[in-house]
């Protein structure tokens, strides 16, 4: 082999044949040229192209195709003329999908015996002239079943639902019932209780002075199953303290439908494992208690939508807690808060640097609020401080009672260098605010 041929095969690219092509006549070049098929003829070219493929490729690609079925859009279906009812049980995944961002986190009351028993606990024999703020309705079976209600129980319904596919059986309500207002607005948006104020919705509900509970004014949710759900709870519990959102027209209560394990979390005691800053929040600043036995509220099947067992989404990751047992539990705002106004961001602080280390004792603890934090060990058990007002620095995090925190994060204010800066950071920073 030559050594400009070696030249040649390495500079020559541009003008290289690829493997076995062969050298076609400039007479039957110019004849395809002139015979290019038209744009409408491109089918029956393909065509001819696939004829001469060989016969195990043909094979090859039929099989392919033969599992990969193209998907099939399901048909629309139309409405059905009476949406003041809604339909059988059987018929609701024609109208309400279950999967998709809008209805993935979504559980609703579908058995209207158990939104008749729900709605009952929530605004018992006694109640008169409410008005009831409801957010996530769903279809609106717990609607329903309030409107069922004697009439003098409630004197105003107004329902906060976004989503078209609901809001379709939702608005003939408000056709139906002059006392419900269907608004088509989103539950978990601030903007939306600051609407109500602004467009007047809440005009005719009395302010009761804080050492009264407020016996016009309710708010009731589905609270949906993604972390938002929890967040929506935690943030709304927070303005209790601050006696803003609803609460500036006083101790209202709050009721909930929510999955077994967010109760779970709320309850838990200084000896249960769920113990977390949600439990010291709830616990802090509410008394609350099962509207219904918990009991009657299972099988999920029987009284919820969707149905746990339905293969199209059984074995999603994000509706692995579809079918876990709902509980239904109203919220009432203590007289007494132990949070003081305007020391919520320190509490969220305190609770979220030190959870971090909720296995750790809290004389180990304490000195990772911030640096020099340790001094306060001497807030909480010095010789200045009553015997029976001493914190035990022995406690672990995740056993601390409410008192222990109010305590921590007392000493914490008192504290000179505590760092203002972080708290500001800290607060703007948080993601559970609605």
């Amino acid at each position: 082999m030559s050594f400009p041929f070696l030249l040649r095969r390495s500079f020559s690219t541009s003008i290289r044949r690829s493997y076995r092509t062969k050298n076609i006549p400039e007479d039957i070049v110019a004849k395809a040229l002139t015979t290019q098929p038209t744009r409408c003829d491109r089918s029956e070219d393909i065509q001819s192209i696939e004829d001469i493929k060989p016969e195990a490729e043909l094979q090859s690609i039929s099989t392919s195709k033969a599992v990969r079925k193209p998907k099939t859009r399901k048909a629309n279906i139309p409405l059905p003329i009476n949406r003041f009812d809604l339909p059988p049980r059987s018929k609701w995944r024609n109208y309400f999908p279950t999967s998709g961002m809008a209805f993935k986190s979504r559980i609703s009351i579908a058995n209207p015996e158990t939104a008749a028993l729900v709605a009952e606990s929530f605004v018992p024999s006694g109640s008169r002239d409410k008005v009831i703020i409801e957010a996530y309705p769903g279809p609106g079976a717990l609607t329903r079943a309030l409107m069922q209600l004697p009439k003098e129980r409630i004197r105003k319904i107004i329902v906060l639902e976004d989503v078209e596919q609901y809001l379709n059986f939702l608005n003939p309500l408000q056709e139906a019932d002059p006392r419900v207002q269907v608004l088509p607005m989103n539950g978990f948006s601030w903007d939306t209780y600051h609407q109500l104020d602004v467009q007047g919705f809440l005009d005719d509900v009395e302010n009761i002075p804080w050492n009264q509970s407020n016996p016009y004014l309710h708010f009731i949710s589905h609270l949906p199953m993604d972390v938002l759900g929890e967040q929506l709870l935690a943030q709304l519990l927070r303005c209790a303290p601050e006696q803003s959102w609803l609460f500036k027209h006083g101790r209202i209560p709050m009721s909930y439908l929510m999955h077994d394990w967010v109760w779970d979390r709320i309850s838990a005691s200084t000896e249960d494992p769920a113990r977390c800053k949600l439990s010291v929040i709830a616990q802090a600043v509410s008394e609350f208690s099962h509207a219904v036995e918990p009991r009657l509220l299972v099988p999920y099947n029987d009284h919820f939508y969707p149905d746990a067992t339905n293969p199209a989404y059984s074995s999603k990751t994000e509706n692995r807690r579809r079918g876990t047992p709902f509980v239904a539990g109203t919220f009432r705002p203590l007289e007494h808060q132990i949070i003081r106004s305007g020391m919520l961001d320190k509490w969220d602080y305190c609770l979220r640097k030190l959870f971090v280390l909720k296995s750790t004792p809290l004389k180990n603890a304490v000195g990772h609020l911030a640096p020099g934090s340790d001094v306060l060990k001497s807030y909480l058990t010095g010789d200045d401080v009553p015997l029976h007002q001493r914190t035990d620095m022995k406690k672990i995090i995740k056993k601390m009672s409410v008192e222990d925190w109010a305590a921590v994060v007392g000493a914490f204010d008192r504290w000179p260098f505590a760092p203002e800066e972080l708290l500001i950071t800290d607060s703007f920073s948080r993601d559970d605010r609605i």
